[in-house]
């Protein structure tokens, strides 16, 4: 099965604040994130959802909000733009380390599942968020980003997939460590360059 993924990515001047190493970093962070999306043999397209005008990842189609409207609202209008005719997948924009076939690897378990789930989520390495959301064709794509998102996803009634613990899918960066083990974790060649 083929998939389209859609990824929400903030504005660079606000994206990655926490990490306080500016917007270039960011937008490092992103580009790394979408082109393991593009380089996976199990996604045929790739949605870009920002208001960020100046990032233009290459692979990927792009959808320019007039504003940021937060990462749900941002999911959606990708969503809508798939049609839910489609597999449809959306990932978050800040997983630098990524890995293309374990990308690949995750989006097969949940097509595994789609008969009897047809919703499945991704928690991050900490158990506690969320890095993908999946949902079937014909199915509506509901996410839940933000604190506690992996508590939400539940309670909206996804199933967790049962990853590795050590998957690239699920280490998502927040914080100057998280960006340090990304990189010795095999961080994209943007990141790398970028990290400050």
């Amino acid at each position: 099965m083929q998939w389209t993924v859609v990824i929400p990515v903030k504005p660079a001047a606000i994206g990655k604040s926490r990490l306080g190493l500016g917007a270039e970093v960011a937008r490092a962070i992103a580009l790394d994130t979408v082109a393991a999306a593009v380089s996976c043999s199990a996604v045929a397209r790739v949605i870009v959802v920002t208001a960020d005008a100046a990032f233009r990842p290459p692979g990927a189609e792009l959808l320019i909000e007039a504003a940021p409207s937060g990462i749900d609202a941002a999911v959606a209008s990708g969503a809508e733009l798939a049609g839910i005719g489609a597999a449809r997948a959306a990932l978050l924009g800040d997983l630098p380390s990524l890995l293309p076939e374990e990308l690949a690897a995750a989006l097969a378990a949940a097509h595994s599942m789609m008969l009897e789930h047809p919703r499945t989520f991704v928690s991050d390495h900490e158990g506690t968020g969320t890095t993908l959301v999946t949902a079937a064709p014909g199915v509506e794509l509901l996410t839940a980003f933000g604190g506690a998102s992996a508590a939400k996803h539940r309670a909206l009634g996804l199933v967790e997939l049962d990853l590795p613990v050590d998957s690239s899918v699920r280490f998502d960066v927040d914080t100057r460590e998280q960006l340090e083990a990304a990189i010795r974790r095999n961080a994209g060649s943007a990141t790398s360059a970028g990290r400050g």
